[in-house]
């Protein structure tokens, strides 16, 4: 019984939810990378100067020093990239997809996976128009005033400001890894 109570203590303690899928990866990429009807996965693989030049700029390295973009083509003609981009946070993790255009600016972002606690939050966040403030954004360019979670604070509950402010996270490393490590674009 001692077991029990000590395992639900240490459960509750964790504050441990699990994932959902808010939109499947496939509905994601057509979303951002519109028109593509080929797409590669491009790994860019950090040395240890460039993980630790990326944790200074966004506190955030990937997991394994290991970048994904992904890139659509029309033809012969490139339509953009994406990367998804996880953010841990104290109620469980997110994801956020964020694609650009062949010039570099941010396309659109779409939050692809949270916590069931998180769910409503983001939903919420995003229903006041969250997503729309990134667009047109650049490497070397960060979520802010009035983008991001400050652009929806008066039109969405304090929770769902929090997890907007957890996404603006998102955007900023998806911004710095893009402009340092993709192609042309340097931040």
């Amino acid at each position: 019984m001692n077991f029990l109570i000590r395992a639900a203590a240490i459960a509750a303690m964790l504050h441990i939810t699990p994932i959902v899928v808010l939109v499947k990866r496939p509905d994601a990429v057509r979303a951002l990378l519109p028109g593509a009807d080929a797409y590669v996965a491009r790994e860019v693989h950090l040395s240890g100067t460039d993980a630790h030049r990326l944790h200074e700029t966004v506190d955030w390295s990937p997991e394994d020093g290991v970048l994904v973009f992904y890139g659509g083509t029309a033809g012969s003609t490139s339509v953009g990239a994406l990367e998804f981009v996880r953010v841990d946070t104290p109620h469980g993790p997110i994801e956020v997809a964020v694609g650009f255009t062949p010039q570099g600016a941010v396309r659109g972002v779409v939050v692809t996976k949270a916590t069931v606690e998180m769910k409503p939050w983001v939903l919420e966040a995003v229903a006041a128009g969250l997503t729309d403030h990134y667009r047109g954004l650049r490497p070397g360019g960060a979520p802010g005033v009035p983008g991001g979670a400050a652009g929806i604070a008066g039109r969405a509950g304090n929770l769902a400001v929090y997890v907007a402010g957890e996404v603006d996270k998102g955007v900023a490393r998806a911004l710095a890894a893009y402009g340092a490590f993709y192609n042309h674009v340097r931040a």
